[in-house]
């Protein structure tokens, strides 16, 4: 019976391969071939809210100690995080900064990001860029890689700078000011 099942398997795959080579992905050498290198340069606002009835990043994991650091090492959290053109949270809805951060200092707050900022408003509709790299939230003044992108953003290099414009020391909440410089192709 398993002789017969794999011969089936067989003959599935050799009808389904002209249908598969129908649907060719073109290459990426091919889409960026002739195209211009461009510098976009972004600014919008971070509201990153973890207290309250509706909060936008939730602790998924903790460490066992995580409540007995200073830093909270070891607590992971995932964020749907709005992003704004202005600090105001009621201002124009630009996109939404969805991914993870966790803990990874024992003695300074230093969080890991890995975050894609997905952007649902004018040209960049349905594009994103990704951030991944050291978050040192208590200084003034950091700046975070941009690994990559989709849409216009596709095959994006760059970098973040984000400053913290408010911060409840209490809850955590916190709204960023991002400045993020994006080279890609057009």
């Amino acid at each position: 019976m398993a002789k017969l099942g794999g011969i089936l398997l067989i003959i599935s795959l050799a009808a389904a391969m002209p249908w598969a080579q129908s649907f060719r992905v073109q290459s990426w050498a091919a889409r960026v071939e002739g195209k211009q290198e461009m510098v976009t340069n972004l600014q919008f606002y971070f509201h990153d809210t973890v207290s309250g009835k509706n909060p936008s990043a939730i602790r998924v994991a903790k460490a066992p100690d995580t409540e007995k650091s200073p830093t909270l090492f070891g607590a992971i959290l995932m964020a749907d995080d709005p992003l704004t053109e202005s600090p105001d949270p009621n201002s124009k809805l630009l996109g939404r900064a969805q991914g993870l951060y966790g803990s990874a200092g024992q003695t300074e707050l230093g969080l890991i990001m890995a975050m894609s900022f997905c952007f649902t408003d004018g040209k960049y509709d349905g594009s994103s860029i990704s951030i991944l790299g050291k978050n040192s939230a208590l200084t003034p003044v950091r700046e975070m890689p941009v690994v990559g992108g989709t849409g216009l953003f596709r095959l994006a290099r760059g970098y973040a700078i984000a400053k913290t414009h408010w911060l409840d020391i209490t809850t955590g909440d916190a709204i960023v000011s991002y400045n993020v410089t994006v080279v890609h192709y057009v």
